[in-house]
């Protein structure tokens, strides 16, 4: 072996090892990107998202493994290349560690690649795409929500058992809404007489409202998100459209306070409320209303959730998280105390979780909320487990 081989090879054995003695080192601080929607009507979706997430973090002390975090919180707009944009400057200027959030689905179906490509650890906390959780699923993408169609599903099984022969199913057109829609017909066994598929960001539904009544149904399955819910269910009431509305997504703690009366007497499928009986939602519950005064939506739930199994898989690494294969093994296994009791998740990593029906009432002192009727599904996976195939 030559002189210059050597010193070569010697260099690179030291590069080597001092590489692998820094990755072992527990990091100074931890940054973690959080992307949501915070312009328009959907930004009160992106709100509760990003309270659920920093209420966690300053409950941690500011910490995650015990060492200080950064959240980087940056709006993608509802832009699917504004969302790329943003996620790039996480990634390549900003050095994060992980990236969390996103609400809408077009979003992560356009950013997922660059996270996948940039080696960086996502926990979704709403969009729940089916290609994500199936065919493009990836170690790197992890859910701490649900896949699009399961509480779809979830209400499908509801309005089979309550005898709806006759539906009418309404949905926005992108990749949620088909999501939605085909988690319905999943369950679903009667006849689908219509399916209206309507823009993103649609302000009058007259038409659509003549075409629901016009198709005779027993019943309409609806899901309109956060503003799109409200603009919907007030045209409904207005119009004086007389069918029982069954929703997912359509309905809840974010829109609540601008709905009032119009939402009373609507039934929706959720996998977590503020009426949920368990340990952790009642004290996550308490907290939140305390630090922000106002009742958190599933959006919060999720994102509160996402930073404390953070926090968890961090942990048993002792806060070595810079070697992400290790990370996402610890994610993968890593057991935390859920807001929704049971949780786990399956081979593409998203929940297998319970989903309950939930119906809109007003309290006595005036306020309103929904409250759990009854659990539909326990344990619920989604449909698209089987189509991944990880490579680790």
């Amino acid at each position: 072996m030559s002189d210059t081989f050597k010193i070569a090879a010697s260099a690179l054995a030291l590069l080597s090892a001092l590489a692998t003695t820094a990755s072992a080192e527990p990091a100074q601080s931890i940054r973690i990107g959080l992307v949501t929607t915070l312009t328009g009507p959907p930004a009160v979706l992106g709100q509760h998202t990003r309270d659920g997430f920093q209420l966690a973090i300053k409950q941690l002390g500011g910490k995650i493994a015990g060492i200080p975090a950064e959240v980087l919180v940056v709006d993608d707009e509802l832009k699917p290349e504004v969302g790329i944009q943003r996620v790039q400057q996480l990634i390549e200027r900003d050095k994060v560690d992980a990236i969390v959030g996103i609400v809408f689905s077009n979003i992560l179906m356009a950013t997922a690649r660059r996270m996948v490509d940039g080696q960086t650890v996502f926990i979704g906390t709403n969009a729940g795409p089916s290609p994500i959780a199936g065919a493009r699923c990836s170690p790197y993408l992890f859910s701490a929500a649900y896949q699009n169609d399961q509480n779809a599903e979830a209400m499908g099984r509801h309005a089979t058992q309550k005898g709806y022969r006759k539906i009418v199913v309404v949905a926005p057109n992108y990749q949620a809404g088909k999501d939605v829609v085909a988690g319905f017909k999943r369950e679903y066994k009667g006849e689908i007489v219509d399916e209206i598929f309507v823009p993103l960001t649609q302000p009058d539904f007259s038409g659509d409202l003549a075409k629901i009544v016009a198709a005779k149904a027993d019943a309409a399955f609806v899901f309109m998100p956060g503003g799109l819910g409200v603009t919907f269910v007030k045209q409904w009431r207005q119009a004086g459209v007389t069918l029982p509305m069954l929703s997912a997504h359509t309905i809840d703690e974010t829109n609540l306070p601008a709905l009032q009366d119009a939402a009373v007497g609507t039934s929706g499928v959720t996998n977590w409320s503020p009426a949920l009986d368990v340990p952790a939602s009642r004290a996550f519950v308490e907290a939140f209303k305390a630090e922000y005064k106002y009742t958190p939506a599933n959006y919060a739930a999720h994102a509160y959730d996402a930073a404390i199994w953070l926090n968890a898989a961090a942990t048993s690494l002792k806060g070595e998280i810079a070697d992400r294969t290790k990370l996402i093994e610890a994610l993968r296994k890593t057991r935390f105390d859920s807001v929704r009791g049971r949780f786990a998740i399956g081979p593409n990593q998203f929940p297998i979780q319970d989903y309950y029906l939930v119906a809109v009432k007003k309290r006595d002192d005036g306020s309103y909320a929904t409250e759990i009727e009854s659990k539909i599904a326990e344990g619920l996976p989604d449909a698209y487990g089987k189509d991944c195939k990880m490579p680790f």
